[in-house]
């Protein structure tokens, strides 16, 4: 999440300071660029490592910081919610055993984590999207205490002046409002990094905008979200909503989300991504700065370029021109922000070296790519490929593909060349192609868990489903072999009985009735669909009144002559509960009061209802 000393309050004072600090950032880059100051001539690989830390019951744990203090290592940094921490490499220089090193150092910290966590009672996994969470784990309650994140939250709802909506289609449909930046914490990355010399910036930039849907397609992992089967790679819809600020009016404009492909190919230098961005998107962090950029470029030293950089954190395109200084020279990278975390280690390290070949290896005549391709092009084939995955049909030079083809006739042979042209050793880039070439005809991260996900809730409540699905993702990455090797979930896992709230076993596949409904489709629909509690909402759609079985039995329908409503049968004074009731309580309220169900309430909203039945697993007594 980038830097964490920001000011919360960004007075108007404040923020022309920093404004300041932001225009000569952009002046010192320039500088940078027309003085041949900026390193070239190497090339370095790196990465970000985001992971989810969970309990021993398999749901999102609250521990991130004192695992984190406990583990004590300056290459672990918390993330926005208290479930996630993220862990950053160390650069490499691309060439001989590059990823081998990389794969050794990130095994190594992740095993650090994992005997910290354990020790926590907590347990590190690696998935795009953490299947158990919920609504209930995007609380203020589930925010990582920092004043950066905090400053995040009140800065983006600030611009929003609404609360954020989601609205995904898949397989299924999720609609949801949120009141807060949490949406964004289900996302989890394997971000990578490639410095790019800076004449070939540009360039290098539009190409990995041209092989974005392609790349992605591949490598998609977070199909499921609060128990919704939506895009292959839902991150980027999810991501896109989850901090956007437009604030919907009545006007037809264009307004660029902060979480967005692009718009156009880019042109002139790497600076004038920066200026474009400036242009773009409203200030909604700062930080008090000591010295200027330009001082700095005086005094022939090298500047950090702090407020640019703090800027350019608060904008998350999939990809990213990078600034940064190494042992005290500057350099500028790419970004790739749409890779998923997971399925495990090794697919993650394949991904890497896919694209890094890739980005290597590009063909001369795609130099220029507005020569080559339309933008809108790539930018529907990055769309498709989250969609789809594998599955997708892409365009490329004005020919139509799947995405398989397209990756096995065309994709592939530029990675091995790339990587070759750079001195990877032979030994690893076979590996680790191999394991992209060999995910073409077996599963990839998404369809492993969408199969298992869809095999499971033919016999088992959604919630136990995807805590299956998330203990098998744990267990087959533990064994370190790639998706396309993993073993299905085990259908008649037991899995002990941990629910604790209502909102884990409650059912929010919901029929309702209105209670002006004349009470004959009520009763109706409870006679057709078997059931026997129907919730009753008013015009507004707010619970009202409850209609069960007792009370349709009362009702005849031979003998309405009257024409009755449900409100004239209806229970009015109806018992809730909300997400949060534990299940004991929930027992105790149905005993005590002599009813069957409870309707479960969020900010008075009907969001499911928990029955006499769901809860029978649980009464021990």
């Amino acid at each position: 999440m980038g830097e964490q000393k920001v000011n919360r309050s960004l007075t108007e004072e404040r923020k022309a300071v920093f404004i300041k600090h932001l225009l000569d950032d952009v002046k010192a880059l320039e500088i940078m660029l027309e003085n041949d100051q900026i390193e070239k001539g190497i090339t370095r690989i790196g990465a970000e490592q985001e992971f989810c830390l969970i309990t021993k019951d398999w749901r999102p744990a609250t521990n991130n910081q004192e695992i984190l203090a406990a583990i004590n290592d300056p290459h672990f940094t918390t993330e926005l919610a208290r479930y996630n921490l993220e862990i950053n490499l160390d650069p490499f220089e691309l060439k001989d055993d590059c990823f081998s090193k990389v794969e050794n150092q990130l095994r190594s910290l992740l095993n650090k984590a994992t005997d910290v966590s354990e020790k926590h009672n907590s347990k590190v996994v690696l998935t795009g999207i953490l299947p158990t969470i919920s609504k209930t784990h995007l609380s203020l309650d589930y925010i990582t205490p920092n004043p950066r994140y905090y400053a995040l939250n009140d800065m983006l709802m600030g611009l929003r002046r609404s609360n954020f909506q989601l609205h995904l289609q898949g397989v299924d449909e999720l609609s949801i409002a949120h009141d807060s930046v949490l949406f964004e914490a289900c996302n989890t990355s394997f971000q990578l990094h490639l410095q790019i010399d800076p004449e070939d910036f540009i360039s290098s930039f539009n190409w990995s905008q041209a092989i974005a849907g392609p790349v992605l397609s591949i490598c998609c992992n977070s199909p499921l979200l609060m128990g919704r089967e939506l895009w292959n790679e839902t991150r980027v819809a999810l991501f896109r909503q989850s901090i956007d600020t437009r604030h919907i009016s009545e006007a037809l404009k264009d307004q660029e989300p902060r979480v967005a492909f692009g718009s156009n190919w880019a042109t002139g230098t790497a600076a004038s991504i920066y200026k474009e961005n400036i242009s773009k998107y409203k200030i909604i962090l700062s930080r008090e700065l000591d010295e200027n950029s330009l001082d700095i470029l005086e005094k022939g030293e090298i500047p950090k370029l702090k407020a640019l950089n703090l800027h350019s954190g608060t904008i998350y395109p999939w990809n990213r021109a990078c600034y940064g200084v190494g042992n005290g020279k500057p350099h500028l990278r790419i970004e790739n922000r749409y890779i998923p975390s997971g399925p495990s280690l090794i697919d993650e390290l394949a991904n890497f070296a896919f694209w890094v070949g890739i980005m290597r290896g590009r063909p001369k005549h795609f130099d220029d790519m507005a020569k080559i391709m339309d933008f809108r092009e790539a930018k529907s084939n990055f769309v498709k490929a989250a969609r789809n995955g594998r599955d997708a049909v892409m365009c490329w030079e004005g020919k139509k593909y799947s995405a398989k083809k397209l990756i096995r006739k065309v994709f592939l042979p530029i990675a091995y060349d790339g990587l070759r042209k750079e001195g990877v050793a032979e030994e690893d880039i076979k590996r680790l192609l191999n394991v992209i070439e060999t995910r073409l005809k077996g599963n990839t991260g998404a369809s492993w868990m969408i199969s298992n996900y869809r095999d499971l809730i033919k016999v088992v409540k959604k919630d136990k489903a995807l805590r299956i699905i998330t203990k098998y993702t744990y267990l087959n990455q533990i064994k370190g072999i790639p998706i396309h090797e993993w073993e299905d979930a085990d259908k008649t896992d037991a899995l002990s009985e941990s629910s604790f709230w209502v909102g884990h076993i409650m059912s929010t596949a919901l029929f309702t009735v209105k209670r002006t409904d004349l009470a004959s489709l009520a009763t109706s629909i409870m006679e057709w669909n078997n059931i026997h509690h129907v919730p009753v909402e008013d015009d507004e759609g707010k619970l009202c009144g409850l209609l069960t079985w007792t009370h349709a039995n009362k009702y005849s329908k031979e003998t309405d002559e009257k024409g009755y409503m449900v409100q004239d049968i209806m229970e009015e004074n109806v018992i809730t509960a909300e997400s949060t009731t534990t299940i004991k309580e929930a027992i105790n309220i149905m005993k005590e009061k002599e009813i069957g169900c409870l309707p479960v309430l969020q900010n008075d909203e009907l969001i499911g209802i928990v029955t006499a039945y769901d809860v029978k697993p649980y009464d021990r007594d």
